[in-house]
């Protein structure tokens, strides 16, 4: 079986950080191609907070623009994203998901991100 395994999510204060992490388990080899976060807030519809290429090249919604970043290890399939300056609007359920040549997107469960004092 193949899933991704997303950690890192929490309860922090506004102004703090954060670290999500989001595995490919199974082995996948080289399918893997563009990778990305999405963030469903509620009542709110999903919207593309992240992604990155295989090649590294990154694409962010402006409003983490200068917060958020973007990354992977491709020798490990994992995928992180770092965000700091947290504000109460990025609460959210953060997802991961993986596309692959010539098989379906991965999609992870989703990792609650809340931001509150």
């Amino acid at each position: 079986q193949v899933q991704l395994v997303e950690s890192g999510g929490g309860l922090v204060q506004p102004g703090e950080s954060l670290k999500l992490s989001c595995a490919a388990s199974g082995l996948m080899g080289n399918s893997i191609t563009t990778m990305g976060w999405y963030r469903q807030a509620p009542g709110k519809q999903r919207e593309l907070v992240a992604s990155i290429t295989a090649g590294g090249m990154t694409n962010y919604v402006d409003s983490v623009k200068g917060r958020f970043t973007i990354s992977r290890d491709n020798a490990k399939n994992t995928l992180y994203l770092q965000m700091n300056s947290l504000k109460p609007e990025d609460t959210a359920v953060y997802y991961c998901k993986a596309d692959r040549t010539w098989r379906a997107s991965l999609w992870g469960t989703g990792t609650q991100v809340t931001v509150s004092s």
